[in-house]
């Protein structure tokens, strides 16, 4: 007879691991869970190099929420190390602070200034719209002009995603503050940390149970009529999942370089970005956060490629084509009642940690009658993918 579970999961990642848990713990559900890869935690993998430095070698992974059911859920797994992602940017040769705000401003005209100054001059500045922007170029044009847009955002952009910021929608480069105070903080949730151990650690924890198999290294089509259950939760492509009856989705895929260093730090911050030099956009030097103390130090540079054969798809695609093609496969996975669709690739979005978290305590409500609760803050579970939200 073939081995029967309640739920079959692909991908060891977030969504993955919390609805495995969730069905296992409070249900007592069986889960098998599977990966193409040798390690669990997804792209959150981290683990200790040659050196003994901790490094996130799928690029950085910030954790932050403003939900105190994502804090709650993930706090039984894992105690918490406080951090405050700062990034520098380099530009016209020398480093910047990031994202833009007093300080930045206080660089550009090589004086001190004040807010009241700052915010002034911007007003001079901006590009004024009589609508909403509808792109990334016109949404930072609109709140610091083309200027400092051309320092920080353009080439960056255009590196990241192949594509000018014009193509692309608001949200790109509109989730990156724009402030007229000196804090220097890269983002701005309530909560800030890392998991202490690591996230790999953390996943680990969260798929210890009884109920729980993992298998790594394998595909859905090695498990496909070896094993019987009753709900599929799907966190790969979703194209690939549908053998890409409507074509192939463009993703871009990421190639990163490590190398260590014989000095206890590298750069002055956790992140520097790079939008106007070289070919990466970003060197990350993970012990500013993780806290350790090592006469040595190891930087990961990080370079946006195409996605194509042998290379992972790591962000979908923002833009309004690329939107209307998932669409079709949004419909598509509608009228598939027993499998869930979960995660960044799965669902063509381009999540944080956090919202995928969320993602998948909110399904596991959906599919158990449950309405939430536990402090869920509704407004960061993103809704369940369908045709109309595509």
């Amino acid at each position: 007879m073939k081995p029967a579970f309640d739920l079959l999961v692909i991908g060891a990642g977030f969504s993955g691991a919390v609805l495995a848990e969730r069905f296992a713990r409070v249900l007592g559900k069986s889960s098998l869970v599977i990966d193409r890869r040798n390690h669990v935690a997804g792209n959150a993998f981290d683990e200790y190099d040659g050196a003994g430095v901790l490094v996130h070698r799928y690029g950085p992974h910030y954790f932050r929420t403003n939900s105190e059911r994502v804090r709650a859920y993930l706090s039984q797994f894992t105690a918490w190390r406080a951090a405050e992602y700062q990034i520098l940017a380099f530009s016209d040769g020398r480093l910047w602070n990031f994202p833009i705000n007093l300080n930045t401003f206080e660089q550009f005209l090589g004086r001190p200034s004040s807010t009241e100054e700052m915010e002034v001059t911007l007003a001079k500045w901006r590009v004024p719209l009589a609508r909403p922007p509808r792109n990334s170029e016109e949404v930072i044009v609109a709140q610091v002009g083309r200027e400092l847009y051309e320092k920080f955002f353009k080439n960056y952009t255009r590196k990241q995603w192949r594509r000018d910021p014009s193509e692309l929608d608001p949200g790109v480069c509109g989730r990156i503050p724009i402030r007229t105070n000196r804090d220097n903080r890269y983002l701005t949730e309530r909560f800030q940390a890392l998991p202490a151990d690591g996230y790999t650690p953390l996943i680990q924890r969260i798929l210890d149970h009884p109920k729980i198999e993992v298998r790594l290294g394998i595909t859905l089509r090695d498990v496909i009529g070896k094993v019987s259950f009753k709900h599929l939760v799907y966190s790969g492509p979703v194209d690939e999942f549908f053998q890409h009856r409507f074509g192939p989705l463009p993703y871009r895929s990421l190639r990163f370089e490590p190398e260590t260093l014989p000095v206890p730090f590298f750069q002055p911050a956790v992140q520097v970005n790079y939008p106007n030099d070289f070919e990466f956009t970003r060197i990350v030097e993970t012990k500013h956060i993780t806290g350790q103390v090592l006469p040595v130090t190891t930087i990961i540079r990080e370079y946006p490629e195409d996605y194509g054969p042998g290379r992972e798809p790591y962000y979908p695609i923002p833009a309004p084509e690329a939107k209307a093609a998932y669409a079709r496969y949004a419909r598509l996975a509608a009228a598939y009642p027993n499998v869930s669709f979960v995660g960044r690739l799965a669902t063509y979005r381009y999540y944080n940690m956090d919202q995928v978290i969320a993602m998948a305590l909110a399904e596991f409500d959906r599919l158990t009658g449950s309405h939430g609760g536990h402090g869920e803050d509704h407004h960061t579970a993103p809704r369940r993918n369908t045709a109309t939200t595509a």
